[in-house]
């Protein structure tokens, strides 16, 4: 299958940047060092191209009950202008997929999911809507930059007339932007330092693009890659599908309970009630290294006899900590934040410690 390129592949190519397959377009992984490119959105202020994600609008009588039908959350409580974070689970009691739902207005949505789902979410939401509702998949025509970090405001401000300092995380304004009308800019970002997602047409992504990294030139910001994404989502112990959650994980299981609201019937929500009740036996967990070792995705995690209790879902390097962190699935009686566990890294059992999510605290 040919790879599908995002509006400013050639941009990303011309900056520099390392192209790889991802979830089946070629994106730019890191222009400089993973390192240097986490520290700029933890200090100062980076943009990422995330282009690749999938956008549907969900409209007219009966969006709200389909949105309703095929997510965890509780979408009646959006007003236009917030946003939820939410999953779509599947029959089985794992997930479809994790996304964000936008209330754009009345009757209105904007679904925002992951890249390497979108046929298949596109299919499952297709599958449930009984009712006819008006369904339309824009994944293609528009770009989403997400620009992250403290000097965020500072930034982007000079851009628009929206009042990007006053904006409460999870929500969104619409409006002029580098002079192109129309533009979401959304308090959200999957990076914990705070900032904005951008979404543009593909028609104004390079005008768009070009304005923020001369308006932020003077605060530092530079562009980042999916190496710096993954080790600043991996900090706040952000769950990326693929990895921590899937199509048999369960949310309750991966201590998404918070987005999951039983007041309301979805998709399977009956068994999952029941596990609730029943109490799951696993629990997504994060730990970090107590003994000088990285830990990546598949590793065992074992108890100090050497019996497997769990694995490793995501693994990495923090950039700010300096030292191994990861997440990973553990015996539910084993979840206790400062419960003492061993990573198997080549056959050796290094000491860790589970933690209380962020993994990096403020």
């Amino acid at each position: 299958m040919e790879l599908k390129k995002i509006a400013l592949n050639d941009v990303h190519e011309a900056l520099g940047a390392k192209m790889v397959p991802f979830a089946g377009y070629n994106m730019p992984v890191r222009y400089s060092s993973d390192l240097e490119e986490h520290n700029t959105v933890r200090n100062a202020v980076g943009i990422f191209d995330v282009s690749h994600m999938g956008e549907f609008l969900v409209q007219g009588p009966g969006a709200l009950d389909l949105i309703q039908r095929i997510t965890t959350n509780d979408a009646s409580k959006l007003t236009p202008g917030k946003i939820q974070y939410s999953c779509f689970p599947n029959e089985q009691g794992g997930i479809v997929d994790d996304l964000l739902v936008y209330c754009m207005g009345e009757e209105d949505y904007l679904l925002v999911v992951n890249a390497s789902n979108i046929d298949k979410d596109w299919e499952w939401i297709n599958k449930y809507n009984t009712g006819g509702v008006k369904l339309t998949n824009i994944s293609d025509e528009m770009s989403l930059f997400a620009v992250q970090g403290p000097k965020t405001v500072d930034a982007l401000q000079s851009l628009t007339k929206l009042d990007l300092g006053s904006m409460v995380y999870y929500t969104f304004d619409k409006g002029e932007f580098a002079g192109v009308q129309d533009v979401i800019v959304s308090a959200t970002g999957y990076t914990g330092s705070g900032g904005f997602e951008i979404y543009v047409k593909n028609e104004d992504a390079k005008r768009v693009f070009d304005a923020i990294m001369e308006a932020g030139k003077e605060h530092g910001i530079k562009p980042i890659g999916l190496g710096a994404r993954d080790t600043l989502r991996l900090e706040m112990g952000f769950c990326l599908y693929g990895n921590d959650i899937n199509d048999t994980t369960s949310p309750l299981e991966a201590g998404l309970g918070w987005i999951t609201k039983f007041d309301k019937e979805f998709v399977n929500s009956a068994n999952l009630k029941a596990q609730k009740e029943a109490g799951v036996e696993r629990k997504l967990v994060g730990f970090e290294m107590l003994e000088k070792a990285i830990p990546r995705a598949h590793y065992e995690i074992v108890n100090e006899a050497g019996e497997q209790i769990g694995e490793v879902t995501s693994g990495t390097m923090s950039p700010s900590m300096g030292k191994g962190i990861g997440l990973g699935y553990v015996k539910t009686e084993l979840s206790k934040p400062g419960t003492e566990i061993f990573i198997r890294v080549r056959n050796k059992d290094m000491k860790a410690q589970i933690v209380k999510l962020p993994i990096l605290k403020k």
